[in-house]
């Protein structure tokens, strides 16, 4: 069951980090909303059943889908044809378009069945720094590799708390380029009507940091849910400015650390 999402009983304050940007650019899965654990679930069921079914030469190759490691380097951020396509390269096989798009189908089911049976929560923190960034006059947008992303956002009860929303239909409809590359940011920056040097992303890929990084942006936050030894580490890495563990840090009245 969903938790609704409470009002606020008092304005937050915005850090002094977000008090230059004209927009601010969120992910969807891990950001919003908790959707990033049902996504890894999916892919485990989906890649361990591939796996079984067909082991790869390499006994050690063929371990169990890491719902933390492996989800956070390969798939992340992704497409799901992206995705699928990049973990069974780095288990050393060598798979057919068609076989690609059979896994990532197979994810596709999983995902939209536990969706619909359960539902997903947004984060109360990002949802102060959302609210905090309306009250302030700063255009919010939602951007996703997910074709799934307005739905996420309905189903959690916070859709109307964004002016722009680019989700997975929408990037394949404009030929958008996928994580890595920064097109998807990029439009929904220039949705929201600022250049990109005067906006934000925040983001909890690895693949979407590095996006921020590419596109230009002039602040690119990572969120680093997991909190272990070293994910923020590798936000860092690939191109985040600074690191916070939950997004209402950035109503603190101060810069995280």
């Amino acid at each position: 069951m969903r938790r609704p999402v409470s009002s606020e009983t008092s304005p937050a304050v915005l850090a002094p980090v977000l008090r230059d940007v004209r927009a601010v650019v969120f992910d969807t899965d891990g950001v919003i909303t908790d959707s990033a654990r049902v996504h890894a679930a999916a892919w485990k069921t989906a890649f361990d059943a591939f796996l079984r079914a067909h082991p790869p030469a390499d006994p050690a190759m063929g371990r169990p889908f890491d719902e933390r490691d492996d989800y956070l380097r390969h798939v992340d951020g992704k497409s799901r044809l992206d995705g699928a396509a990049a973990f069974l390269a780095a288990r050393g096989i060598d798979a057919s378009a068609e076989t690609v798009r059979s896994v990532a189908a197979d994810k596709e089911r999983l995902f939209t069945e536990r969706l619909r049976e359960h539902g997903v929560d947004a984060y109360p923190g990002t949802v102060r720094l959302v609210r905090a960034l309306r009250d302030a006059g700063v255009p919010r947008a939602a951007a996703s590799a997910s074709r799934h992303a307005g739905e996420l956002l309905s189903r959690a009860g916070v859709l109307d708390l964004f002016d722009v929303l680019v989700d997975g239909g929408e990037a394949a409809r404009l030929g958008l380029a996928g994580k890595p590359e920064p097109d998807l940011f990029l439009e929904a920056v220039r949705r929201l009507g600022a250049p990109a040097d005067r906006a934000a992303v925040v983001e909890d890929a690895l693949a979407g940091v590095e996006a921020g990084r590419r596109g230009g942006f002039a602040l690119v936050v990572g969120v680093d849910r997991a909190a272990g030894a070293d994910t923020g580490a590798r936000l860092l890495r690939h191109g985040a400015d600074i690191v916070v563990h939950d997004l209402a840090e950035l109503c603190s009245g101060g810069a995280p650390k």
